[in-house]
């Protein structure tokens, strides 16, 4: 089984190497249909990711008939299809000329100024929609740099590399786990030097969750944001991301959610979920959460732990979505 397991991981590393190094050297157009073609045909095909999707959506859309869901599973699939052909594409990018594109498409903005105008850092929490990515190379063009925090995958090579190609970018990647430096001591560093964080914010990594409605039913999202900016002061901004109808991108920044003190954790956090909600509810199609999240498909229920020192803050994960 392990000798499986390895094998499993080393094609996987070795297929994520081939598309950073093939995607950038071939005509974008033909590949992006391609991986579009591949995201409709993994709905049509109900893979384990494609049905997780789908039941997903089935809570954002519960009137949906389903044909409906079944459209918009494939719709949702082949818009994840695009997230994952910009990962491999935008190490070819002109950057500066991305920037531009997006930034008549950026709203909220003065939200995002006042924050850092308070000089305590902001707490930026987003859910997997759109490409989170390239909103995080319009934040390095706006503030220079932000950190965020990524999961190891395995193997450890397939790590360095989706962690090189998020420094290449201009983003600071702080290892979740193992380093000598716990990430959460990272974080606060960083805001209280005023700087800003990035955190996705709709999936649990560990057991460490605030229970919330959302689109009507128990669910869980992960308690680092709310605590994070609670344990130093700094400012919480929900930030919507999605795809444009016209083939770019999107962005918008929320007004701050109040968080005083460990007592507004789960309240803060209440109110990232329905920010959430009601961004997704506008594009559900560039929602790409393939994992469980509601209290029913868990299986399980996270126990939130609501103290906010900084050394053990929860995170929300930027690989994979």
């Amino acid at each position: 089984m392990t000798h499986l397991t390895n094998w499993r991981e080393r094609l996987v590393d070795s297929a994520y190497a081939l598309g950073w190094r093939m995607v950038g050297t071939v005509p974008p157009e033909p590949t992006l249909r391609l991986f579009q073609a591949a995201g409709g045909a993994a709905a049509r095909l109900g893979t384990p990711g494609a049905r997780r999707l789908r039941r997903n959506l089935s809570r954002v859309r519960p009137t949906a008939t389903s044909a409906e869901l079944d459209e918009l599973t494939r719709e949702a699939m082949r818009s994840c299809a695009r997230y994952w052909w910009e990962v491999f594409e935008l190490p070819h990018t002109d950057l500066r000329r991305l920037r531009e594109v997006v930034d008549p498409h950026v709203t909220g903005r003065d939200n995002l100024d006042i924050a850092l105008a308070r000089g305590r850092g902001v707490v930026l929490a987003l859910p997997h929609s759109g490409n989170w990515d390239v909103a995080g190379v319009w934040l390095v063009g706006c503030l220079g740099r932000f950190t965020t925090v990524m999961e190891r995958p395995r193997p450890e090579s397939l790590y360095r590399r989706f962690a090189d190609y998020r420094r290449a970018l201009g983003f600071e990647v702080v290892p979740l786990t193992g380093d000598a430096t716990s990430a959460a001591s990272v974080l606060a560093e960083r805001l209280r030097a005023n700087r800003a964080v990035c955190l996705l914010a709709d999936r649990l990594l560990a057991g460490d969750g605030v229970a919330v409605s959302f689109f009507g039913e128990p669910a869980f999202l992960p308690a680092g944001p709310a605590r994070l900016a609670a344990a130093t002061g700094a400012a919480l901004l929900p930030v919507g991301s999605w795809f444009t109808d016209d083939g770019g991108w999107a962005v918008r920044f929320h007004r701050p959610i109040p968080v005083a003190g460990r007592e507004d954790v789960a309240p803060a956090t209440q109110a990232l979920a329905d920010t959430f909600a009601a961004d997704i509810g506008r594009r559900p199609q560039d929602w790409h959460l393939l994992r469980p999240l509601w209290e029913a498909d868990l299986g399980h229920v996270p126990v939130h732990v609501p103290a906010p020192a900084p050394t053990h803050v929860g995170h929300g994960r930027t690989w994979p979505p």
